[in-house]
């Protein structure tokens, strides 16, 4: 039996030419069937009945209060930390430091493990902190579908943005149902998942609970935990890209600023994050994590 030799670089290469070069293909491709569909009697009716978003509840909030910028950046912060730790420990083959809890001498891991779980536990505690001050404060309705309508008007949305013709935006009073849809399956949809299927992939799981690891396989938690880490990146692609794309200026007003007026303001405070951004990258070393974790247990590196 042969085995069929590795690929070369120049061939990597090429295939990856080839991959973008068909992406922009379907792209284009996507692009002229949707402008084809907008032309038809039936589609424009479907559009003006479905503009693209329907009116939220009459006690649903007006504007962006200053701890939702807070929690966004926190979560930006964190995610961006949570996802590059997570693929280190995904490559990574023979762990170079060792964690052993101090309490519990049978719980040990590599420390580029352990940096992911203390990331998460972080990001779990922002994330409840969010999900307590979104019910609380109302801002719930803004991402919880409250209307059946939410899901013509998303296909609406959809068509509208593949055909390069965008839904008017509007987001300081309402977003459209894709965006909603989006929003409400990444905070309540994927954020579960990644929790879930993290815990499960941990040294965190209770090692004794034979009937609970059966009904809940490790396999399982494995094949969902990256396709939903993959899900956080393009959703978070796919957001920056049209927040930039759609009136930045406004957009990062009203995230950063928590203002509808159109300075630079909001982008000021954007930039400044992604240095903070920046610096936390550069300070998740082993001289800093090492002194960290060595106040819950002992790490030994080789």
């Amino acid at each position: 039996m042969t085995t069929e030799p590795a690929p070369t670089p120049r061939r990597r290469l090429l295939r990856w030419v080839l991959a973008g070069v068909a992406l922009v293909l379907l792209a284009l491709a996507a692009v002229l069937v949707a402008r084809w569909l907008r032309g038809l009697g039936p589609v424009e009716d479907f559009l003006a009945t479905f503009p693209g978003s329907y009116p939220l509840p009459e006690s649903a909030p007006v504007g962006f209060p200053a701890w939702l910028g807070w929690q966004h950046f926190f979560n930006v912060f964190l995610l961006v930390l949570v996802v590059r730790t997570g693929l280190q420990s995904r490559a990574e083959k023979r762990p170079t430091a060792l964690w052993t809890s101090a309490r519990n001498r049978r719980r040990r891991m590599s420390m580029t493990v352990w940096t992911h779980l203390s990331l998460d536990l972080l990001w779990i505690v922002n994330g409840v902190v969010y999900v307590v001050l979104l019910f609380a404060t109302g801002q719930w309705m803004r991402i919880v579908p409250t209307s059946w309508a939410v899901f013509p008007n998303a296909v609406s949305a959809t068509l509208q943005y593949v055909s390069l013709d965008w839904p008017t935006e509007n987001g300081w009073v309402n977003y459209n149902s894709l965006q909603q849809l989006a929003y409400f399956a990444t905070v309540f949809v994927a954020a579960p998942l990644a929790i879930a299927t993290g815990y499960r992939m941990s040294a965190l799981w209770p090692r004794d609970a034979t009937r609970l690891s059966r009904a809940y396989p490790f396999a399982v938690a494995k094949a969902v935990h990256l396709p939903v880490m993959v899900y956080f990146v393009l959703f978070t692609i796919a957001h920056v890209t049209l927040v930039l794309a759609t009136g930045a200026l406004r957009n990062l007003n009203h995230m950063y600023a928590q203002s509808d007026e159109i300075n630079w303001v909001g982008f000021a405070i954007f930039a400044a994050s992604l240095l903070v951004i920046a610096a936390g990258w550069a300070l998740v070393r082993p001289a800093i994590v090492d002194r960290v974790a060595g106040a819950f247990g002992e790490v030994a590196r080789r």
